[in-house]
């Protein structure tokens, strides 16, 4: 069971669809939003139960509750091919975000987030040795991860090698590429984020169809793995949008 803790992601929780067990709240008065999570829980059948606030600081110790919790079932992976089949079936040309061993739990969210806000069909992360979709996540997230797929693989190599069969082009966020406004963003594609502090591995590295930089004039020559991943989602909708390919 996964526990979502803030108003803010239990909202988007809720307005998602996703199954809910139970939704815990402080005891006391409710306003605003805490008011409308109870009224949406209430409507859909969710078993609403206040509790202290101590009980909600126990559930949530490394999280602001915000006087709320829900306890969700396991949080649903998607698997490759409904992935690619829900791209496929998009009214833009598909855009997925691969994540190259991102450690830090906040990036995951703030990546996620991003990626939703921004248009991606997805994200797709690996299976071992990098931040999975917890409670943390989705609080960095702002409730994204409850609309945007997240998907799991083992091979992320092997995955690459998938994508480009289904028509793809992968590029890889490297300083040593060619700046990404000088490359053609439009069609079917995936873009890779590595890890904080290295960047890509090699063999994901070698996979990619091309590199893509951010124009820097500052000092310092990098960025954070959330930042640099939202530039360039923002350089693919910049792109799409001037080609009138984004149907918002």
């Amino acid at each position: 069971m996964v526990d979502v803790a803030g108003r803010q992601p239990v909202l988007e929780a809720l307005r998602s669809g996703q199954e809910i067990n139970k939704l815990l709240v402080a005891r006391g008065t409710k306003q605003g939003a805490l008011r409308e999570i109870v009224a949406l829980a209430k409507q859909r059948g969710i078993v609403v139960q206040e509790v202290d606030r101590s009980v909600l600081d126990r559930l949530s110790p490394s999280v602001n509750h915000q006087g709320v919790v829900a306890q969700m079932a396991e949080v649903r992976y998607w698997e490759l091919p409904e992935l690619l089949a829900k791209a496929a079936h998009s009214s833009w040309a598909p855009l997925l975000i691969i994540l190259d061993g991102i450690q830090d739990p906040h990036n995951l969210g703030a990546i996620i987030r991003s990626a939703e806000a921004l248009g991606a069909h997805g994200v797709i992360i690996p299976k071992r040795r990098v931040a999975a979709v917890t409670e943390a996540v989705m609080k960095a997230s702002a409730g994204a991860a409850n609309h945007l797929p997240v998907c799991r693989v083992t091979n992320l190599a092997a995955t690459i090698d998938a994508l480009k069969q289904e028509g793809y082009w992968v590029f890889g966020a490297d300083a040593a590429g060619e700046p990404c406004f000088r490359q053609d963003l439009t069609g079917p594609i995936a873009l890779v984020i590595g890890s904080e502090g290295f960047g890509l591995s090699r063999l994901v590295r070698d996979k990619c169809d091309f590199l893509s930089s951010i124009p820097m004039r500052g000092r310092v020559n990098s960025l954070n793995a959330s930042v640099a991943a939202s530039l360039l989602m923002l350089e693919v909708v910049r792109q799409r949008s001037w080609a009138n390919l984004d149907p918002r």
